[in-house]
């Protein structure tokens, strides 16, 4: 909670009145054409990692601009912290291409580009060289972890990169494997396999798609089975409701393999007495979302149900863990995305887990 959330939140909404030194290296839009020689400014050679955003969707804070640097810094601490990585083998970077907070555009204090964000061929063609300029100063094998772009951006630029570099994204990919590693650890506790289960999911971004299309895939591998036929015990809501089969035409790419055969649902507490599911997973961005209402109502459907509660920073959550075990009277296997404190409950205490 030091280096990372929800602190971490914070310094980013404030990292312009706080900024004492550079901490990252910084490429603009300013900088087409010589990305290659900004690179070779930073003055570690070997380096093994980069974390790189553009600072559109930073937590569930939204467009931070170019304050998104606070991000890849703190994200690199962690290799160094927890994997063990050399602090100078790690280079942060913030992809500076304008700002459509207009809150930030008017601060005396942002120190990014004044105008709003590039899009569209602008936005790609420096994106493209950077690429090219990444592997061609550090070669082949240093890593590109893809940081809290927004989910236009985070889907096209994984699959355009991801057969001629090492790359990956942590919203998609890197939070995927952590929650399907909470479910595995869940199931010692609610007992049955993957296939057993039914999810359901409020938030259908970069995070919600990527959880849910692991899973699928470890369902398809503990089963056998085709991932199209694991896919249907997965559920997953946006802003405009259940997405079902007859949304599908409306729907953004990366939405459509779970849209399927349902009526059209509108509120999450329909959806889950609709649904019956046994785990719920919050990647909605949104605070407050898991209501007493729907909690309790997954209380009283299962013996234990599974919520995690996963949208950053700590005022994000749909529930709080104290709300959780509170109103599921100490039943419910609890995780969120940041951390909480253990909860006394009728003399027990219960420690929620960080997913």
């Amino acid at each position: 909670p030091v280096v990372y959330t929800p602190t971490v939140g914070e310094a980013c909404q404030k990292y312009g009145s706080i900024y004492r030194r550079p901490q990252g290296l910084y490429i603009s839009l300013k900088d087409k054409g010589k990305i290659l020689e900004v690179l070779k400014n930073w003055p570690e050679r070997s380096i093994q990692v980069i974390v790189v955003t553009d600072g559109e969707c930073i937590l569930g804070l939204g467009d931070l601009g170019c304050q998104g640097m606070g991000i890849p810094v703190g994200k690199l601490s962690l290799y160094t912290a927890l994997g063990g990585v050399r602090p100078s083998a790690c280079l942060p970077i913030t992809i500076d291409v304008g700002t459509n907070n207009e809150t930030l555009l008017n601060d005396e204090f942002y120190i990014g580009l004044r105008q709003k964000r590039a899009t569209g061929e602008e936005y790609h063609k420096l994106l493209e060289e950077f690429m090219t300029a990444v592997k061609q100063n550090y070669g082949e094998k240093v890593l590109t972890q893809f940081e809290d772009f927004a989910n236009h951006n985070a889907f096209d630029l994984l699959e355009k990169y991801r057969d001629s570099h090492l790359v990956f994204n942590d919203d998609i990919q890197g939070t995927a494997s952590v929650v399907l590693a909470g479910l595995l650890a869940a199931l010692k506790v609610v007992g049955g396999t993957l296939a057993d289960h039914t999810y359901l999911f409020l938030g259908a971004g970069e995070a919600g798609t990527g959880i849910a299309e692991l899973i699928a895939l470890e369902m398809s591998k503990q089963t056998g089975s085709p991932i199209e036929e694991c896919r249907p015990k997965i559920w997953l809501m946006d802003s405009k409701g259940l997405i079902v089969a007859s949304r599908k035409d409306s729907l953004q790419a990366f939405k459509k393999p779970w849209a399927h055969e349902h009526e059209p649902v509108a509120t999450l507490l329909e959806a889950v007495e609709s649904l019956k599911p046994t785990m719920l997973i919050g990647t909605s961005g949104k605070g407050g979302t898991f209501t007493k209402d729907v909690v309790e109502a997954m209380g009283a459907l299962n013996e234990k149900p599974v919520i995690f509660a996963l949208s950053n920073p700590t005022s994000h959550s749909e529930c709080t863990a104290e709300q959780a075990y509170t109103w599921t009277q100490g039943r419910a296997v609890f995780a969120s995305g940041s951390p909480f404190h253990s909860v006394e409950l009728d003399g027990k205490v219960l420690v929620p887990g960080q997913s």
